[in-house]
Parts: C-alpha cells; structure tokens; sequence
C-alpha cells in the first residue's frame, strides 16, 4: 500500500464535514450523513482513500494520521465495499449516487489513488471497481447518462424568464387549481412522501427503496437540516412531493414522485419550482436534478424545461480479473420493467427490501 495514502472511514472520523467544507468537487454525496444512510441501512462498508495534504505514511499512528488529514485532501476517493451473494463483492463510488467525483484537481494523484484502490480491492477479493465521475481520458464508461445542473446564481426573475414557456404555464395552471405546497421536515411529511414515492415507482415499473431507507434519510439528514421534503395538496391530500439535500452551496434533488391520477393539476411543476426559489433565497449557487438514462426522453425533456446545464455523466468499470476497464451495467431490463409494473404495491415494497442492498 502506499506510504502516504489512508484509508477512512467518515462515519467515525471526527470533522469529516468541516473537512470536506474547504476540498474541491465536494457535494452532499461526500459528508458523512450520506456515509451513514448507506451503511446503516444496507450494510456496505465505507473505505475512503484519502491523500493528505501534510505527508504521513499510512502506516502511522492514529494522533499522526488524525493530524496529517485534519490539514486536508490534496485528494480523495470514497468507496463502499459492497458483499452480494447475488452481484458479488466489489467497490462502488458510491452506491445510489448519482455522481461522485473524486476531490482534488491533480490527475497525477488521483492516479496513485486508484493504483492504491486496485491494490486493495485485490487484496480484499473485489471482483471490479465502479467510479462515477465526470470524465477518465482514453476509457470508454460502462454506462453514460445525462446530468442536469441548474446555476441559481441568476437571481430569480431570471431563472424564471429561463423556464420553458410550457412549465411557466404549468406553475400558474397549479397555482390556479388552489394546489397549495410547503416545505417540510417532519416524519408526518416522509411517510406522505413515501406513499407517492411507493406510487410512482409502480407506474415506472420498479420497486420502491425499502421505508428503512427513507428512515435513515430522515435520522441523518432531514432532522439535521441538511435536506428537506417538499409536498404539494390539493383539498387536503398530498398529491406530489420532492426530497432535496444539501452540502455548502449545493443543493440535489434526490427524488420527486407524484399521484398520476392529479397529474393534470401540474403540482409536481409547483414543487420544484418552490424548492428553486428557495435554495435561491437562502444563498445557494446550484441545485442539481440527477441522472438521466439516455433512453428516456420524456424525463429529459421535463428537466431542460427548466433552463438546466446538459451534461453526460460516465461511470466506469475497472474488471480486477481481466485488469482492464469494461462496458455494461445493471440497468433494469423492459421485461422486468413489466412484471413489476402488475404488482401491488405491498409486494413490490417487499422485492425492494430484498433487491436494493445487492444492486448499489
């Protein structure tokens, strides 16, 4: 292993967040809320590879170590080890997440960081590593999809001169219809949440997280004010809603659902642009709406709507036996798509439960 690469474990490691605060490329994915909700509900464990910014060999005391990071990354990959009876035992950058760039602008030490990651994940019986970031020069990804960022800097008169004519139409159709939304962050608001959550995921035919999930959402990050839940009502039923985290000056949309059955209130448009006007007036620059698959062009359609920045996020697949970095991924197949389209709800609830540890 190299002498001056550590590896961490952000969940026990005292002002990990505070830390992150002065790194380049750090979002919300990279605090140790998100660290927690992985662990804690699927059981993955956190191996950060970190290069400090003061030199310290690895294997150095834990006061030399504590030191040498406590002065800050000159660079920095998070992984989780992920053990499957089903996919395997691998290292993913990070699980559920979107994207998750490396901190630190010098290739040249992230490269030395990802030699000291084949290395581990060799010692430890990985069978392939998955990064997802932005670009790696010369290597085709495993999958692409498109990434949406919308710059909040503009003020909002501007960003709403920016919507598509058809959304501005529709934030005014719902406010006409007496659809009412706010903001929340009770557990009242998650189960709400989670029932339209439960909903749209049938519709899209695939399984919910498990409420689990959303539970550790809820301990770690919405009670600690660094998410929040946006609902929209109309007669007093909650008929759309939107979870939102935040990191510093960034802020993500993690994930929106709606009642199909009121889809002609457009209250789902009136979520989204609460939480932009929000994150607006509270000083944040950008607020980032995911990933894409390149196959679905009504969810892209509805995203650049909103005057967003386009982008392809790549991810890649480093296989340790063929030492090589290789195409394919696990997206879920039409046919799937179909069958759990039929299922009630409860019984997709259930394949959820038992699916998303083993999918990361």
């Amino acid at each position: 292993m190299h002498r001056h690469v550590h590896i961490l474990n952000p969940i026990d490691y005292p002002g990990w967040d505070e830390l992150l605060a002065s790194s380049q490329n750090c979002t919300f994915y990279h605090t140790s809320a998100w660290a927690k909700v992985l662990c804690e509900t699927y059981h993955y464990r956190p191996v950060y590879f970190a290069l400090p910014r003061t030199n310290c060999p690895s294997n150095s005391g834990a006061t030399e170590a504590t030191t040498a990071i406590s002065a800050g990354f000159l660079a920095m990959v998070p992984m989780m080890e992920v053990r499957s009876i089903f996919t395997g035992r691998r290292g993913v950058c990070l699980p559920f997440t979107d994207q998750c760039e490396y901190i630190g602008a010098d290739g040249f030490q992230v490269q030395d960081l990802l030699d000291c990651v084949k290395e581990y994940a060799r010692q430890h019986h990985w069978g392939y590593i998955e990064l997802r970031w932005g670009d790696y020069p010369d290597v085709t990804p495993a999958m692409s999809f498109y990434g949406h960022l919308l710059d909040l800097t503009v003020g909002i008169e501007q960003l709403f001169s920016r919507l598509r004519h058809s959304v501005r139409t529709n934030i005014r159709k719902a406010v006409r219809q007496d659809v009412k939304v706010s903001i929340h962050r009770s557990v009242e608001a998650l189960k709400k949440y989670y029932r339209l959550h439960c909903i749209g995921r049938k519709r899209h035919g695939l399984p919910p997280q498990p409420y689990c999930f959303f539970e550790k959402v809820y301990e770690h990050i919405i009670s600690k004010n660094l998410g929040f839940i946006v609902l929209a009502y109309h007669r007093g039923k909650s008929i759309a809603g939107a979870m939102f985290f935040a990191f510093g000056d960034r802020a993500i949309c993690k994930f929106a659902a709606s009642d199909y059955t009121y889809q002609h209130l457009r209250a789902n448009n009136l979520v989204i642009w609460e939480a932009i006007k929000w994150y607006t007036q509270h000083g944040y620059r950008s607020l980032c709406f995911g990933r894409t698959e390149m196959g679905n062009s009504g969810l892209r359609r509805f995203k650049m709507g909103w005057g967003m920045d386009e982008r392809i996020l790549n991810y890649y697949r480093y296989d340790l036996q063929r030492e090589a970095f290789v195409t394919g991924g696990q997206l879920v197949k039409t046919a799937y798509r179909n069958v759990f389209r039929t299922m009630p709800v409860p019984l997709l609830r259930l394949c959820g439960s038992i699916l998303y540890k083993h999918v990361g």
